[in-house]
Parts: structure tokens; C-alpha cells; sequence
């Protein structure tokens, strides 16, 4: 038994990836939320793990992106305040635990289940969970940037996101907290 299997990368035989490459990660989320529709709980597992992976970013997730995270999933997913918690707090944990290996995996899922709109919103809720805490970081936005391409979205977009959250650039700010 190899260390994969050990930590739940990889089971002992083939995993089945008839649809696509499901990740560990997304699987443990999605099976949170067992009383959704398969798809959806997938979808919603992958959204917040790519929340978590942001928020992680800078090496640590306030509690102002954890509430910001809990409230763009319930909203965007439709779940419970509990039910928000809890994929939160494990997307949060797996981004912890599998950042490294699963970052890429989770957001090459995410972009083949999603339409564009559903990115450009993900994209959006990416600065907005960045900027939860008053700033978003020059490592955050190169993180957001690395994932809208890992999404296929065009530049343009990402600029026009990024747009809305200019006061919160880091990169933008001036030492007394104001824009130029």
C-alpha cells in the first residue's frame, strides 16, 4: 500500500472516472451533503475547496474569509447555516491537508462541471472571500489569477472581476490604507 492510498488519494484498485476526474477531496465534501442531488453536492464541494484554496493562500484563513465563505456557499448552494458550516470547515481542512496535490486537480473538476457564468461567479467570490478581511494580498491575487486560468477564462475577465475589488489591492494601496 502506497502512501496515497494511505491519506485517501488513491484507492487500492482503479478508481472509476467514467464521468471525470473526481477528486478525493471533492468526494469527502460532496458526502457531506448526501440529502443533495450527486451533481449539485459535487459542484458545491468543488466551489468551496477553491474558496478554501484562496482564503489559504497567504498560509492563513481569518474569520472574517471564513464567514465570508460560509455565506457566499449557503447563498450560492442553497444550504442551511449548518449545513455551510460544515462544507466550509472541510473544505477548509482538505485545502490544509491535500493543498499541494489537490489544488489543480479540484479546479480542473470544477471547470469542466461549471458553465461560464458559473466561473465568472466562483471568480468573483474568489476576491470576495480575499477581501473579506480588508485587503486581498498580492499572493491572493496571484493565486485568483492562477485559478481563472486554470479556468479558462480570458484575461479580460479576470481584469474585469478584479476591478470591483480595487480598493482592497494590496498592490493598489497606499501606506495610509487609501487608493491612489
Amino acid at each position: 500500500m502506497g502512501i496515497l492510498e494511505i491519506l485517501g488519494l488513491r484507492g487500492t484498485s482503479a478508481p472509476d472516472r467514467s464521468s471525470s476526474a473526481e477528486t478525493a477531496a471533492v468526494r469527502k465534501i460532496a458526502a457531506s451533503l448526501d440529502r443533495l442531488p450527486p451533481e449539485q453536492a459535487r459542484y458545491i464541494a468543488a466551489f468551496a475547496y477553491v474558496l478554501g484554496r484562496v482564503a489559504h493562500a497567504d498560509l492563513e484563513i481569518t474569520e472574517d474569509e471564513s464567514r465570508e465563505m460560509e455565506r457566499i456557499v449557503r447563498d450560492k448552494g442553497g444550504l442551511s447555516e449548518d449545513q455551510a458550516v460544515l462544507v466550509v470547515q472541510m473544505a477548509k481542512t482538505q485545502a490544509l491537508l491535500f493543498g499541494g496535490t489537490e489544488n489543480f486537480l479540484v479546479t480542473r473538476e470544477f471547470n469542466e462541471i461549471a458553465d461560464r457564468d458559473q466561473k465568472l461567479s466562483l471568480l468573483d467570490c474568489l476576491f470576495a472571500v480575499s477581501s473579506a478581511d480588508g485587503g486581498v494580498s498580492t499572493v491572493e491575487t496571484g493565486v485568483i489569477r492562477q485559478i481563472a486560468d486554470e479556468l479558462k477564462l480570458d484575461h479580460r475577465d479576470y481584469v474585469a472581476v478584479r476591478s470591483k475589488y480595487r480598493e482592497y489591492l494590496d498592490v493598489l494601496r497606499r501606506e495610509d490604507g487609501d487608493t491612489p
